[in-house]
């Protein structure tokens, strides 16, 4: 008989695909391939960018979190929530008006190069460099996801389920670039939001009731009902900075770049707002009370904890469904790192410096192949089995947030800064999160991601100040109010 899981998973990838012939009818143009033609609606933009940030994290590494330790990774939550309100505010409509004023830019590079007025391209090499070598990185924990999801849902081993969910997300990716990405986020976005409201309110019932579920959970891990729990004020900080990151993640920030206008900002915020805070707490009580619900057999796995809440909760029909939101969210994120990947290799480094007079179909091409390429070299990073999701997304999330977080937001409201600020602070911020990533004790246990971005910004106000004031920026700021 034919498993209904398998069969579930095969109709998503089918209409994965689908979405992604689409979408290759559409894509003529290396704007259309990096960044959609810039016709994203407010509701595609908010999907978007919610699913791509969170990636496999949200249903593995963030209920993996909350299993082990309980409530007081809610901080994470808190944190991610103000910096994402922030970024939508304050960073989305400037974003969007900045990068068109920047010669229509097609990457983060691109405006960074025009904001300054950067004849030197120093700026882009620089962009292109942080953005290949920590998205790569980043890439291979959405693989590690999906070996974890097809390992334990279907029985294959680490290495085939690292192939199988690679081959997936290059094929629709391949085919149609940035709008196939887009769309199928919407999907995702909306699997992964049912997902992780039914799955939680479904284990509790089975439990008895949320004050059941308290009650076990209280006799098995006492600490793990209480957000202050086992937390030291540096560890309540370090979880709050994972906000911090949201400012630098290319992903997102593209989202920004692509929608029709800045007037699309106030309904894509609320969108994504609402789907944000209900997705991280439906993840947060799927680790919380899967405590409760395996207590006569813990898990092996932390990070499984959804998975297999949703392999005993539902009938297989279901299930295959749920886990596929699974799918959803590795396959989400992953597609959008590719896209800026090669973006990044195509349009930063490609087109400017070997072949400036290629055509746009070559250079759809050089993209898709370029795609192929950085999924080989993540799946050479993800080939350890013992590789923890969260982890691998703490470090990545923390060198753009440190790298980009404040060149983005000093650059978009400070007309003073300039290109060699911009520059010192990308190199200062990226080599501090490489430097104290690999520390450990006493005030380097704080999360790489604050000191990173406090050395980024210090360091682009200092060089900013010592330097006139760059004539590129009235181009930009004119009636803004920044400044």
């Amino acid at each position: 008989m034919t498993d209904p899981t398998v069969v579930s998973f095969v109709l998503y990838l089918v209409g994965m695909v689908a979405i992604g012939t689409v979408a290759w009818r559409m894509t003529r143009t290396l704007s259309d391939f990096v960044l959609g033609g810039r016709r994203l609606g407010s509701l595609v933009t908010a999907l978007s960018a919610g699913a791509s940030g969170m990636s496999g994290w949200l249903l593995l590494g963030l209920p993996g979190a909350f299993y082990l330790s309980g409530l007081n990774q809610t901080w994470i939550a808190i944190g991610l929530s103000i910096g994402a309100y922030i970024n939508w505010t304050v960073v989305a409509p400037r974003l969007r008006r900045f990068s068109e004023r920047a010669d229509n830019a097609l990457t983060l590079s691109a405006y960074f190069e025009a904001r300054f007025d950067d004849r030197s391209r120093l700026l882009r090499i620089a962009c292109a460099s942080v953005i290949l070598v920590f998205f790569t990185v980043y890439t291979a924990s959405g693989l590690v996801s999906g070996a974890i999801l097809f390992s334990h849902t279907f029985g294959a081993t680490y290495q085939q389920g690292l192939w199988l969910c690679a081959a997936m997300i290059v094929s629709y990716t391949f085919l149609g670039g940035f709008l196939a990405v887009s769309w199928t986020d919407v999907v995702q976005g909306l699997l992964m939001l049912i997902a992780l409201v039914m799955v939680p309110v479904a284990a509790v019932q089975e439990l008895g009731g949320w004050s059941a579920t308290t009650g076990r959970i209280g006799a098995l891990e006492p600490g793990h009902l209480s957000a202050f729990s086992g937390l030291t004020s540096l560890g309540t900080i370090s979880l709050l900075a994972w906000g911090l990151g949201y400012f630098g993640q290319p992903h997102i920030l593209a989202r920004f770049m692509a929608m029709k206008s800045a007037a699309e900002v106030p309904a894509a915020r609320a969108i994504g707002m609402w789907w944000m805070i209900v997705s991280l707490y439906g993840a947060m009580f799927s680790g919380l009370v899967a405590v409760a619900y395996f207590q006569a057999a813990p898990l092996d796995n932390p990070e499984t904890a959804f998975i297999a809440l949703t392999r005993v909760l539902f009938d297989p029909w279901v299930a295959g469904v749920f886990l596929a939101a699974v799918l959803a969210a590795v396959m989400s994120t992953a597609d959008s790192q590719l896209i800026v990947s090669t973006s990044a290799l195509t349009e930063d480094l490609y087109r400017p410096f070997l072949r400036p007079a290629a055509s746009e179909r070559e250079l759809v091409w050089v993209g898709r192949a370029g795609v192929v390429a950085i999924a080989v070299l993540a799946l050479l990073i993800a080939a350890d089995p013992q590789s923890r999701v969260l982890d691998i997304v703490a470090y990545a999330w923390a060198g753009f947030g440190a790298g980009f977080g404040p060149a983005v937001l000093l650059s978009l409201t400070w007309r003073r800064m300039t290109r060699n600020g911009a520059l010192a602070g990308m190199a200062g911020g990226a080599v501090t999160v490489v430097v104290w990533a690999n520390l450990e004790g006493g005030l380097f246990d704080v999360y790489e991601i604050l000191p990173g971005f406090l050395v980024a910004s210090l360091a682009i106000v200092a060089v900013s100040l010592r330097e006139g004031p760059p004539a590129a920026a009235a181009r930009f700021f004119g009636g803004e109010a920044a400044g």
